[in-house]
């Protein structure tokens, strides 16, 4: 799948910036998308009304000092797609209003993920009615079955514990399921875990 599409990066950080442009550049479904640079975000606001995004990646940090909805409405976007670039630990209410969230600490295959959901027309649903999860956010998955802290998650995976909060909000996101119990039900209906190993970690 190959999309044609607009995508503006919004980054005031021009290694930041270029390293999420590469990235981008690499996934096959963007192959006919055309990428631009914002990196003053006085700009952004004159810059979405010239380029007419389908998707924006902004910093939260950054974009605070603009309503999102207004952003939409005065470039003339209003179904422009809004993503953000964490680089940063935030609050989780500053993610709300973006459609999707990609963090530094992401893999190419993750945000190939992300990407792949958000191209996806509205009204056509993923193959199986859910977004696929990652070998990594399986990994996470029994570790948190297993009554493993974030910090100890973190340690065993050899990540930062920024990096598995991330994984944890964005299984939760896919899932649906935002508490341990769940997750736990879940990998064992999918053969993640064993019941006996649940059992000898209670």
């Amino acid at each position: 799948m190959s999309v044609r599409m607009q995508i503006v990066v919004a980054e005031p950080s021009v290694i930041i910036r270029s390293g999420i442009i590469a990235v981008l550049k690499r996934l096959p479904m963007l192959n006919n998308a055309t990428i631009f640079e914002v990196a003053d975000m006085a700009q952004i606001q004159v810059q979405l009304c010239k380029w007419k995004p389908d998707i924006l990646i902004a910093d939260p940090a950054f974009s605070g000092n603009f309503s999102l909805q207004n952003l939409r409405h005065e470039s003339g976007c209003k179904q422009m797609k809004l993503v953000a670039l964490q680089n940063t630990l935030l609050n989780p209410s500053m993610l709300k209003a973006y459609d999707e969230t990609i963090s530094i600490h992401d893999t190419a295959e993750q945000i190939k993920e992300k990407f792949t959901a958000l191209c996806r027309p509205d009204n056509e649903p993923p193959e199986d009615g859910k977004q696929e999860l990652s070998l990594r956010e399986k990994e996470i998955i029994v570790c948190v079955v297993k009554g493993m802290t974030n910090k100890q998650i973190a340690e065993h995976l050899c990540l930062s514990t920024h990096t598995v909060i991330t994984h944890r909000r964005n299984i939760a996101g896919k899932l649906q399921i935002h508490s341990p119990a769940g997750l736990t039900i879940y990998a064992i209906v999918n053969k993640l875990v064993e019941l006996n190993d649940v059992k000898s970690n209670e």
